[in-house]
């Protein structure tokens, strides 16, 4: 389980740190009793993510089931992922 307090924390901090590898050793070491990872944004398409900022979003991991999944639901996340978020040129 992942408190929504907690991903509003841990959103504040790749805020002030930035989007990068750093960014995620570090929250690796702050929560080792959580799942981190990182991708583009564009390369999911669903669910709608939990928190959204300028750069990035963050996607919640459930692992109850034999594969990796995404969900909305709180209650069964064990991992987060941080999507990076790029603007298009257009």
């Amino acid at each position: 389980m992942i408190e929504p307090t907690l991903a509003e924390q841990i959103a504040a901090q790749v805020e002030q740190l930035g989007v990068g590898e750093q960014t995620l050793q570090t929250l690796r070491g702050q929560y080792p009793d959580i799942v981190f990872t990182y991708c583009m944004d564009d390369d999911i398409n669903t669910p709608a993510p939990v928190i959204e900022r300028e750069g990035f979003n963050l996607y919640l991991i459930d692992s109850r089931q034999h594969c990796l999944g995404l969900t909305r639901n709180f209650e069964v996340a064990s991992g987060i992922v941080l999507a990076e978020v790029i603007a298009d040129d257009d």
